[in-house]
């Protein structure tokens, strides 16, 4: 009984920006988590650099957005990287959004 080998040739491989969205999202996202996690170890008393570290993911965070966004763009190539930047990427400012929302309203 011959089997038949079922390999698929193609030329196509993972955008470098799409590989970077992801690695900007996942360093965001670690960050505002450890921001998170620290700011409720001190009672909900957070320091500057804490703020800073934020602003700081939520600028890689938009950056990583862009840069799945084109990747998404590019012809004949695999989408897996792009995809998954843009959400975490899309996750993180939206956590951030709900972290200024509820320091604004006092939720």
């Amino acid at each position: 009984m011959i089997r038949k080998a079922n390999y698929i040739f193609t030329n196509k491989d993972h955008p470098q920006k799409a590989i970077m969205s992801t690695i900007l999202g996942v360093i965001s996202l670690t960050s505002i988590l450890l921001t998170l996690y620290f700011t409720l170890k001190s009672h909900g008393q957070a320091p500057l650099r804490y703020g800073f570290s934020a602003l700081t993911a939520m600028l890689f965070s938009i950056a990583g957005l862009v840069l799945g966004i084109l990747s998404r763009m590019e012809p004949d190539k695999f989408y897996f990287f792009s995809y998954l930047g843009i959400t975490i990427n899309v996750l993180v400012l939206i956590g951030i959004g709900f972290i200024l929302f509820a320091g604004v309203y006092g939720i």
